[in-house]
């Protein structure tokens, strides 16, 4: 593919191509985390090493304050990467739509690398 000022550059990548599982959960009544877990290893180095997941782009995803990316971990036992945000609505509070934050992963469909 070449760019605008005629250098090639590689076709971007879905996340959705190298993940074998992209999940939410609540962790605890104020937290939720995002689990990547990759179908190799070569995915989750390539990740770990590029720095691919970052606080900014998951706040982008997000649409919510950089702030509010608590922490971004690599688990190298289960070659994934765990990220914990603030959730906006404590678990169960009114107007909380998802108690159990398992329906919170879907932004993370549109992550390209």
């Amino acid at each position: 593919m070449k760019t605008t000022t005629g250098k090639t550059r590689k076709p971007r990548r879905n996340i959705l191509q190298v993940a074998r599982v992209i999940r939410s959960k609540n962790s605890g009544p104020f937290e939720l985390t995002l689990d990547i877990m990759f179908k190799d290893r070569r995915h989750f180095e390539l990740f770990r090493e590029k720095k691919i997941i970052t606080a900014r782009k998951i706040a982008r995803l997000y649409r919510i304050p950089e702030t509010d990316v608590l922490k971004i971990v690599y688990f190298e036992p289960s070659q994934a990467i765990k990220v914990t945000l603030k959730r906006k609505i404590p678990s169960g509070a009114p107007g909380d739509t998802d108690i159990y934050g398992a329906q919170q992963h879907v932004p993370l469909f549109d992550l390209n690398f």
